[in-house]
């Protein structure tokens, strides 16, 4: 990936800009401003033609990059931060913003060409940079949810031990009953009286039959 351009707007009106290939940017340029404007969304990002333009929009300046890769959003945006805070950091760059001198307009032309080439030459470093802050995000993500499975699993054995001291606690109950009803049966019996007496049963006489069978 390769930033070709860069500039700086107040407004519409181009404070500086800088091209390190050829090409023309003007239009796509104008219509990105008038974007910017219209959307005065912090970041603002838009294709036209073979170029993808990135924004940066603070305080009413925008920061554009024009990039050759429409998958890479990371470097272009420590770009425009970058630019940023180094014209934040002077600001008397902007004392004369909608007609700059010449040594205004060649200090900020300084300042883009200075950042254009640091990123451009350690490319390889600011990928390997957000990699591993993509893999950093992808592991607190992970053990985020890792620790919600866990609590979970500790909610559902917290559950489970409750029904089964509810369980426990019924068949207890049951074995309760039964012993006191054979308690009682025991009881019965030892004092002389017998369960069936209390619901009494018919009789049946095993005896001789009558003399006049």
């Amino acid at each position: 990936m390769t930033i070709s351009y860069s500039c700086v707007a107040n407004g519409r009106v181009i404070l500086a800009e800088l091209a390190l290939t050829g090409g023309s940017h003007q239009d796509a340029v104008s219509s990105v401003l008038k974007l910017v404007l219209l959307k005065a969304e912090k970041k603002t990002r838009a294709r036209i033609g073979s170029y993808v333009y990135h924004t940066l929009f603070i305080d009413g300046i925008t920061y554009l990059c024009a990039s050759d890769n429409p998958l890479e959003v990371t470097l272009p945006s420590a770009f425009l931060d970058e630019v940023s805070r180094t014209y934040s950091e002077n600001p008397m760059m902007f004392q004369e913003p909608f007609t700059p001198s010449n040594a205004t307009v060649a200090d900020l032309q300084q300042v883009l060409g200075k950042c254009m080439m640091k990123y451009n030459q350690s490319q390889s470093e600011f990928m390997i940079s957000a990699l591993k802050s993509q893999v950093t995000d992808v592991k607190n993500t992970m053990s985020q949810n890792i620790d919600k499975m866990l609590k979970r699993e500790e909610k559902l054995n917290v559950l489970i031990d409750r029904t089964d001291d509810l369980h426990v606690a019924g068949v207890l109950q049951d074995l309760g009953d039964g012993y006191s009803k054979c308690n009682f049966i025991c009881k019965m019996e030892a004092s002389g009286e017998h369960p069936q007496e209390c619901s009494p049963l018919p009789r049946i006489c095993l005896g001789s039959p009558p003399s006049h069978w």
